[in-house]
């Protein structure tokens, strides 16, 4: 079993790496996304690959897999119908929020409608308190009518989540058998499983969520599976979950909340692996793809984990304009800018370029699917960065006459601007689009974009790279091999992994540190039994942290621990780690005022099965001049017109070459475009690293 298969679902196009642990041979494969039926470009490509190596099925251990589909069901409301069942006096507790208004000013600002409509949520009258003790007993005749009053509605799947379950889940575990029993063919999640902590807001919402793409998210797994199967694959599945670790089918089935960000993370963790084998401390990796741009900046080898995040926001960069997610995930910025991205003239008479996309289908125009409207990709073939004849290899030829009729009619001539302000306008426009955003995110990390070493991604990752680093004033680029398939590459250097956590709100002077240790290693034995699920839980190992916060704060920082017994350390101790973290985070701390706990949290790992890198070897005597296709007229922003440009083949450059700009430097499933001030040399590993003057 010597043949790993990192499989990658994006907006636009499917992409496949199959990596030969024993010898380090990786092939890959692209083709569209399906958006109908996501497994069929899943099974597509992995026919394609078995024409490129017949007998690799047989030996295939297992198949990692990152999805967008959970994402895309809660953006476009295509989840099941879904009903909640809550404690008497939080039927409205998904729309009343933290009572925050996102845009104080703005008395129009709308808030993304509840995944659960309000004649779907029923309350039960039931009372726990903040202690774990019971107010008032579940009655369980008033739950059959809740229950039966929701099947009445038609619903697929109920979310329960009842006040103060996270310190007693006895109330949810009745209502879940008793659903079990009663409805058998719907899906149940209750908020103790998906998010056993304090704050009903986000509780609720997370466990709404769940339950949201839960039928979904199983019917398509399943369907995988069985696709799988049909094809004679017998390893093993794992999913990738939003944190940056892999799981098993059968956990993200459970959990699919856990898998919003599935796809987005892989590139990130492919760049943080990047980060650590050359050294780099800033990285800000960048991964434009068919539809999305996302990006992270890493620091110290390490890209940052957040408890929390957002998704389908009314204002893409205004938090609190949208739905509240409460799972750890890698914290990337992702904007509506990528090759599919939409080119038109604003109401205000203005070029404006995504976030709508032309997806898959019909795509951009010069795709010749029955694409109209003219996107990023349409210009970037215009402006001479891609080869017609050599998209995706040669697998799709591009149509630049229909392409350029399209930019010329509903760009150049309703602006009243030449073709070629037009076309550089989209490509300069989607560039300016995304280095606003990146400046923003590498500021909240109070990071330098001028330090940062850019590692691009993505089909159209590396043509917009050299353009981006100009307006962030980035000195370097670092290309990848196979960096249009960069996120199915970040599989292969992901950990299984899972994170639990458990609410215990307690003063730091009183609470009984045994009683931590005991959560701990209850948590602990939870995820050993989840790991253990998918394989071998053999070298596991676990990452402690603490929430917490000054006693009368709304919100808390993480502190990490050593993995020893809890009741190891003194209360200065964790005061003392507390404080640190803070002085970190804030820049002062407070000596004198009191803090608490409010979550525990555990992380277990199993180590995981790195990514070697082959070396490439050299053709002795062998010349960058070799590795010359051409020369062809592209557009430079430095001259401001169509200037001659260099065309290289990746494939034919080797070790130790080095060339200046202008160049288009070409492989199959990317373009890098670098300009007259950029200089590009290549490494042992066959990676590209560009100096910008």
């Amino acid at each position: 079993m010597r043949y790993r298969l990192g499989c990658d679902i994006g907006g636009t196009f499917t992409d496949f790496v199959l990596l030969d642990d024993l010898t380090g041979e990786i092939i890959t494969a692209k083709c569209l996304t399906t958006p109908y039926d996501p497994s069929d470009a899943v099974e597509e490509g992995i026919k394609r690959l078995k024409g490129m190596n017949p007998d690799y099925i047989e030996s295939l251990d297992e198949i990692i897999h990152g999805t967008t589909l959970v994402i895309n069901a809660i953006i476009e409301r295509k989840g099941a119908k879904t009903g909640l069942i809550t404690t008497k006096g939080f039927r409205d507790v998904l729309e009343i929020g933290r009572e925050i208004r996102y845009a104080p000013y703005d008395i129009f600002a709308e808030f993304p409608e509840p995944l659960v409509p309000r004649r779907y949520r029923i309350e039960v009258d039931e009372r726990i308190r903040s202690d774990g003790t019971i107010l008032k007993p579940l009655s369980e005749e008033e739950t059959r009518r809740a229950i039966e009053e929701l099947l009445s509605l038609g619903v697929e799947s109920v979310a329960v989540c009842l006040i103060n379950s996270y310190a007693n889940p006895v109330h949810e575990f009745m209502i879940k058998g008793l659903l079990e029993k009663m409805a058998p063919q719907v899906d149940v999640s209750i908020s103790y499983e998906v998010l056993p902590q304090i704050k009903e807001y986000e509780r609720t919402s997370t466990t709404v969520t769940n339950a949201y793409v839960k039928p979904l998210t199983g019917r398509y797994l399943s369907r995988l599976k069985g696709r799988l199967e049909s094809t004679g694959f017998k390893g093993k599945l794992f999913i990738m979950l939003s944190s940056g670790g892999i799981t098993s089918v059968e956990t993200a089935a459970r959990f699919p909340v856990r898998i919003i960000e599935s796809g987005p993370t892989a590139a990130v963790i492919a760049g943080q692996y990047y980060g650590r084998k050359f050294n780099i401390p800033d990285m800000f990796c960048f991964d434009m793809g068919g539809t999305t741009a996302k990006s992270c900046l890493i620091q110290h080898g390490e890209a940052s984990v957040v408890p929390t995040f957002e998704v389908g926001r009314i204002q893409r960069f205004m938090k609190g304009s949208g739905l509240t997610i409460q799972v750890p995930v890698v914290d990337l910025m992702e904007i509506g800018a990528g090759g599919g991205s939409i080119a038109k003239v604003s109401k205000m008479g203005t070029l404006q370029v995504g976030p709508e996309s032309s997806g898959a289908d019909p795509g951009p125009i010069c795709y010749g699917k029955g694409g109209k409207e003219p996107c990023v990709t349409d210009a970037d073939l215009l402006l001479g960065y891609l080869d017609e004849n050599y998209f995706l290899g040669g697998e799709m030829k591009l149509d630049p006459v229909s392409a350029r009729k399209g930019v010329e009619e509903r760009i150049a001539e309703p602006l009243g601007v030449s073709f070629i302000q037009a076309t550089w306008g989209i490509h300069d426009l989607i560039n300016e689009t995304m280095a606003a955003a990146a400046k923003t995110h590498i500021a909240e990390k109070g990071g330098n974009p001028k330090i940062v070493t850019i590692v691009a991604f993505g089909g159209a990752g590396p043509v917009h790279a050299y353009g981006l680093a100009k307006k962030l004033g980035a000195r370097r680029l670092l290309i990848p091999p196979n960096a249009g398939v960069g996120s199915a590459m970040g599989f292969f250097t992901a950990p299984r992994a899972f994170d639990l956590l458990r609410s215990m709100k307690a003063p730091l002077g009183i609470v009984s540190f045994s009683e931590i240790e005991g959560i701990f290693k209850e948590l602990e034995g939870e995820s050993a039994k989840i790991l253990n699920r998918e394989g071998s839980a053999e070298g596991l190992i676990y990452e402690r942290s603490l929430d917490m916060r000054f006693v009368g704060q709304g919100s808390e920082i993480n502190v990490p621990i050593s993995n020893i017994p809890f009741t190891d350390f003194r209360r200065e101790d964790i005061r003392k780690l507390f404080d640190g973290m803070y002085m970190k985070l804030y820049g002062r701390t407070y000596p004198d005022s009191e803090v608490e706990f409010i979550n525990i949290k555990v992380r277990a790992i199993l180590p995981v099965r790195l990514l070697d890198l082959p070396k490439i070897k050299g053709k002795e005597g062998c010349s960058v001049d070799e590795a010359k296709k051409g020369v062809r007229e592209a557009y430079s922003h430095i001259a401001q017109r169509f200037i001659p440009f260099t065309v290289y083949d990746r494939y034919r450059l080797y070790p130790g070459m080095s060339f200046p700009g202008p160049a288009v430097i070409e492989e199959k499933e990317s373009t890098l475009v670098i300009g007259e001030d950029g200089f590009v040399s290549v490494d042992e590993y066959g990676f590209l690293w560009v100096e910008i003057e």
